[in-house]
């Protein structure tokens, strides 16, 4: 059951309008000095605050989201409304291989070659997308970032040196995104950038996360700020019980579904609801982390006690948690009973392309791969051991099993499978014929050069626990990718066609 209420413009409740779309940004280097100059008078480099007087009737109440009390706060505002663009403060900034070496670039162009970054603790270099390759060009990207790293005195630098062995860097960790949330880099109301659009990840900690350009990372890199116009937020309000053949992935694949690719565009979409509040940070990550794929900004869930305990023991900054005002205005509300929704599935070419898991039976696959920052981690693998043990059978295509970090990896040797006479997901998988799990990386999940572990080499379908199955995301243009649950994705791999859950839960 569906229930979308539209809820007034914040323009009707506060007096002042925004557009639909978001216009473009000032280019962020307008502000500052010449390049020659930059690296002598460092305090130019950076925009300056306004200074206001307060209102002569005194301080007013005002409800915001926690969006914008994320923003407000990391702008040094009062309050903020949509539509406004202010000056936002970063607490991190990560990029990775792919993009790290044109974010450097950019910083040592516009900032001077002896610059210095703003903060070298807020700066997080994680390698993680083509790593295991003997692509050249793929390998030069990380010595980039080693180089970088050195000349800077990075403190938080996940270097990989021994490519044969993965285990032999422990400094490695994986997924930026697994990986920045594992290692105590994600906090509630905190602002976290990063050089990639599934940085909305991070939103499950209750902080606004999102991801961004080259340009964009160069600028934070030397002043540690960037303008940002401040996005209305949609609100999903998940209720109800979740069944036992139900995952988060099928949550947001079905939300996606709801409101289109395009239907969150320049939006927060804020996670609430009983459902919501019962779930694992793991079921948040993987919620938060297909926000983008809806065209949202960022994505949020209030941090609560799960947070809290999620984060003893991986940081020891203080951070304030935040959640929004119930007189918030949202640009939209839209209400799921969890307890109606049944397994759903991303057909080809497009993350909105919803269909019902059953419906798609007959659809004859080649492959199947679990892995990705959204469904490549611990959880999401003993989902899919778990349905593997409860058949009793094996795989029917090969199934590519990708651990999206070096923790998770140890997780599929180490943790019993529930219900499964106390083996390992590992011990599980080889039982089930599926292949040894990878080094932790992206892998397949971006295509990368042709000897990516488990890329799509031919036109082949295969199903994915993956958020993107655009042409030639995973490699061949003509390959069909159909997203899903590790749940539809470990049914399927049994069967070789794209199956429903419920037949094996």
């Amino acid at each position: 059951m569906i229930i979308i209420l539209l809820l007034p413009s914040p323009s009707s409740c506060h007096g002042h309008g925004w557009r639909r779309d978001p216009s473009l940004l000032p280019n962020p280097f307008s502000q500052l000095c010449e390049p020659s100059e930059r690296a002598s008078c460092p305090q130019q480099c950076s925009p300056e605050h306004t200074q206001r007087s307060p209102a002569s009737s005194g301080s007013v109440k005002h409800a915001m989201t926690a969006t914008e009390k994320i923003l407000a706060r990391a702008s040094e505002k009062g309050q903020l409304v949509p539509g406004e663009n202010v000056w936002v403060k970063a607490d991190i900034l990560m990029t990775h291989d792919v993009c790290g070496p044109g974010t450097i670039g950019i910083f040592k162009k516009e900032f001077g070659q002896n610059a210095k970054v703003w903060d070298r603790e807020k700066v997080v270099l994680i390698p993680d997308h083509y790593i295991f390759t003997a692509d050249e060009r793929a390998n030069r990207n990380v010595d980039i970032l080693r180089e970088f790293a050195l000349e800077q005195d990075i403190k938080y630098f996940y270097d990989i040196k021994d490519l044969s062995n993965f285990k032999a860097n422990p400094d490695y960790k994986g997924v930026c995104h697994v990986a920045l949330a594992q290692e105590g880099h994600c906090r509630p109301g905190e602002v976290l950038f990063g050089t990639d659009s599934h940085t909305c990840n991070a939103g499950a900690f209750g902080q606004f996360a999102t991801g961004i350009g080259n340009t964009d990372a160069g600028f934070i890199m030397g002043t540690g700020k960037l303008l940002i116009k401040v996005p209305p937020t949609l609100r999903f309000v998940l209720d109800g019980e979740m069944p036992k053949h139900l995952l988060a992935k099928d949550l947001i694949l079905q939300i996606i579904g709801e409101i289109s690719v395009a239907g969150a565009t320049y939006r927060a979409m804020e996670f609430v609801g009983t459902a919501v509040d019962a779930m694992t940070m793991e079921d948040r990550m993987t919620l938060c982390n297909m926000v983008v794929e809806a065209g949202g900004k960022n994505g949020v869930v209030p941090a609560d006690s799960t947070t809290f305990k999620y984060l003893e023991g991986k940081t020891t900054v203080p951070y304030q948690p935040v959640a929004s005002d119930a007189e918030a205005s949202f640009l939209q509300e839209y209400r799921f009973d969890v307890s109606k929704l049944e397994p759903v599935v991303a057909k080809p070419h497009s993350p909105d392309n919803r269909g019902l898991a059953r419906e798609c039976k007959d659809v004859k696959i080649d492959r199947v791969y679990i892995g990705s920052c959204t469904g490549g981690k611990t959880e999401d693998f003993l989902a899919a051991a778990q349905l593997m043990a409860t058949s009793g059978q094996t795989v029917k295509v090969p199934t590519f099993l990708v651990p999206a970090t070096q923790k998770v990896w140890l997780d599929l040797y180490t943790l019993p499978v529930p219900g499964a006479d106390g083996m390992t997901c590992a011990e599980v998988f080889s039982k089930a014929g599926c292949d040894t799990p990878a080094a932790p990386s992206c892998a397949a999940c971006l295509g990368g050069p042709r000897d990516t572990y488990a890329r799509m080499n031919e036109a082949q379908v295969c199903v994915s626990t993956t958020n993107r199955n655009f042409p030639g995301r995973m490699g061949n243009k003509d390959a069909q990718i159909y997203l899903a649950s590790p749940y539809t994705a470990a049914a399927s791999a049994l069967t070789g066609f794209v199956t429903d859950p419920r037949e094996f839960l």
